[in-house]
């Protein structure tokens, strides 16, 4: 399929051939009618990427001191590369769909959306698009595609009013008639109110005052004229539902505002509020979120979980099939705001023509309804495929990967053969990148094609030993990001196939898991300075926080922290050590939580590490620092950028030129591991043990004991009836 992308580094807006996502459970594949050109977000979207290098920088002071916290903490070179590759994302763009349904995830959400049904979504400008079933609503067979494209714009600027809990007779006034705006008015008037508009473009206030708005003059005094439309008294409510940076359209509202008057922001604008225009008047502020209730949340969007009737009556789905509604009665007009159609294909011009001009609504046409939908087209070869004696197929083309793996892999001379993502963009763009000779959203172009060696998984956590055990099932080498499994099922799994695999194949496949640091410079100069003596180790990481909803914290999709990221640093301190893990007990704050946890190892030579995994700290001091005291000596490793080395008096430091985690040296260690069939590059059983080691980690948090690692080895090793 084709799909519409925003470069942010140049500002060029293209088509790229993109693989037809993926459809998992709770969503519904769409194969895309009209959308429609959203005036105002993808405006500012556009010209941003067109703006110089300084313009950028004005418009996101925020994310200003951000980069310069970065570069205070990992170094310029490491940040450089961070923002340049940040800026090289392309962007999907648009979020106004209407289509017809050709598959969906589940036997429930077939039962809601069978294939054939014509729908809206807020699916992007694509040829297929999946969304999950709580942001798609039926069209009424009265409503056509492109009058049906335009109800996400519409549940934006209802969401907005229901903010305002408007009551028959008040008066509202709308600063900024662009669709939103133009929408508002109309669903103001069907609940009843008067309304007042205020907009500099002539245009669009002769639209305005079509629908029915009283419109105020751009040249008079506009606070003036709104005294004059009230008999002295002002407005009831205000939406503001203009695109600016300046403060004064909210100061305006206020002063437009009676006594307890309400606002809601339902676009942008600078928000320096002056006090004294809401502290006499007790005049109530508010910023709309979207479409309406469940928006930007998982359980709602991914996993299909609708929020109770009863409970939140207007969800977003519930402001989509409203708009539509009005849209079948005839009292929400569209057909006056449309003032352009693309092709496809002629997307460029749709999007010169949006920021060279006054434009409203802009569609973008997909060709013809057919009667038979042509199968999803789930991997796109580019090239013959060729195998080498690293050919890697890769699942998961995130920012790590793009960023970080693939540079190396292709530094290290691997044949990258396919990439695969979920939706597909970022596997194609990916692809392009690094001379793939497929992109995909199926898994299995990246685990069953003949000409892959290898299998790189850089995926969801959950998803992690599904593709293992899939690939070496599949007699494939397998290089996982971490963590190696989730739950001791998992392991158990990996276990046995790793184990079944390795006795029918004639070489023995390689399984390695993403342990990067083991392979840093400063960890090899330290492992190097020390002696087989016993070490205290302290390893503080300021881990920061992540977001209460992060998938990252969820038990079943990230795992949590401590499997998902500390078994990072227990693989370290093992690695140092050299010596098989006895025992540990973890701490946490609050108590059984997943996050501010020291851990404490003992290992088998009478080693000890404690690792204080924090989250409540400043992001202005860098996230790791690792302290080692053995047999008269001491090292202190300062987030991989320097390392001291003490011994009696001396002491020698070693500064890498950028920080240096070893991702580079661990991707050429394992290609050649696998050229030269070296075997595994980690030890197995290092791996496995990492992994129960953070099992248990999460067991003594809970219940606050001590755990030996012999006993979770003997868990591991049961089997099952």
């Amino acid at each position: 399929m084709k799909q519409i992308l925003q470069d942010l580094k140049t500002g060029e807006t293209r088509i790229v051939e993109v693989p037809d996502p993926q459809c998992p459970p709770n969503h519904v594949l769409i194969r895309t009618r009209c959308s429609v050109i959203s005036p105002g977000t993808e405006r500012m979207l556009v010209e941003f990427g067109k703006g110089n290098l300084i313009t950028k920088v004005r418009s996101q002071p925020e994310k200003v001191r951000q980069v310069f916290d970065k570069i205070k903490t990992d170094g310029l070179a490491t940040t450089v590369e961070a923002v340049t590759s940040k800026l090289a994302e392309p962007l999907p763009l648009g979020y106004c769909n209407a289509g017809v349904v050709i598959e969906t995830g589940d036997a429930e959400t077939a039962a809601l959306f069978p294939e054939g049904s014509r729908v809206v979504s807020n699916g992007h400008h694509a040829g297929v698009v999946s969304i999950g079933r709580n942001l798609v609503a039926k069209i009424p067979e009265n409503v056509t595609d492109e009058e049906a494209a335009f109800a996400p714009l519409g549940a934006i600027a209802l969401q907005g009013i229901r903010l305002a809990d408007p009551t028959l007779g008040e008066t509202f006034l709308v600063i900024g008639l662009g669709v939103v705006g133009l929408l508002s008015v109309q669903l103001l008037k069907a609940n009843g109110c008067r309304v007042i508009a205020l907009e500099k473009k002539e245009e669009r206030l002769k639209l305005g005052a079509d629908f029915g708005a009283e419109v105020i003059d751009p040249d008079v005094d506009p606070i003036e004229a709104l005294r004059r439309l009230t008999g002295g008294d002002g407005v009831d409510g205000v939406l503001m539902t203009l695109s600016s940076t300046s403060s004064e359209p909210v100061h305006q509202a206020a002063q437009a505002c009676r006594k307890r008057g309400r606002i809601v922001l339902v676009g942008v604008t600078g928000l320096d509020l002056n006090r004294n225009d809401f502290f006499k008047r007790e005049i109530r502020f508010q910023v709309s979120s979207s479409y309406g209730p469940g928006r930007y949340d998982p359980n709602f969007e991914e996993r299909g979980n609708d929020y109770p009737r009863g409970f939140v009556r207007w969800t977003a789905q519930r402001n989509f099939e409203a708009v539509l509604r009005l849209l079948s009665t005839g009292e929400l007009d569209i057909r006056p705001l449309i003032n352009g159609r693309f092709k496809l294909e002629e997307a460029p011009k749709a999007y010169d023509q949006l920021t060279g001009s006054d434009a409203l609504g802009l569609l973008i046409q997909y060709g013809e309804e057919s009667h038979e939908e042509p199968a999803p087209r789930r991997v796109i070869q580019l090239k013959p495929p060729r195998r080498s004696p690293v050919t890697i197929g890769v699942i998961g083309s995130g920012n790590f990967a793009r960023r970080v793996l693939l540079p190396h892999f292709e530094r290290s001379g691997a044949t990258i053969g396919a990439i695969v993502s979920q939706h597909g963009v970022s596997a194609a763009v990916a692809a392009e990148k690094f001379g793939a000779s497929a992109s995909a959203t199926d898994p299995s172009a990246a685990i069953t094609a003949d000409s892959i060696t290898t299998t790189v998984i850089t995926t969801r956590h959950d998803t992690h030993a599904k593709y293992v055990c899939d690939a070496l099932n599949n007699g494939k080498h397998v290089y996982v990001e971490k963590p190696l499994a989730l739950t001791m099922d998992e392991l158990r799994e990996i276990d046995a196939t790793f184990c079944r695999a390795n006795s029918e194949a004639q070489s023995g496949l390689l399984m390695h898991v993403g342990y990067n640091r083991r392979f840093s410079p400063h960890l090899n100069r330290i492992k190097n300075f020390l002696t087989a003596a016993p070490k205290c180790m302290v390893y503080t990481v300021n881990a920061g926080s992540v977001p209460a909803d992060s998938w990252v914290l969820d038990p079943l999709a990230g795992g949590g922290r401590v499997i998902g990221e500390v078994c990072h640093f227990i693989d370290t301190v093992r690695f140092l050590a050299d010596s098989p893990i006895d025992s540990l007990s973890a701490t946490s704050s609050p108590a059984g939580a997943d996050q501010n946890l020291m851990v404490t190892l003992k290992f088998a030579d009478e080693s000890l590490a404690t690792i204080n995994y924090l989250v409540n700290g400043a992001k202005s001091l860098s996230k790791e620092r690792l302290q080692i005291f053995s047999a008269g000596r001491a090292i202190d490793l300062q987030n991989f950028r320097l390392t001291e080395f003490h011994e009696g008096t001396r002491v020698r430091k070693y500064r890498s030129l950028r920080q240096d985690k070893g991702h580079g040296a661990q991707v050429a260690a394992f290609c050649q591991s696998h050229q030269r069939a070296k075997g595994q590059l980690i030890p197995y059983e290092d791996l496995l043990e990492v992994s129960l080691a953070t099992f248990a980690a999460v067991e003594s948090a809970r219940t606050n004991t001590s755990q030996r690692l012999d006993e979770w080895w003997e868990q591991l090793r049961e089997k099952a009836d």
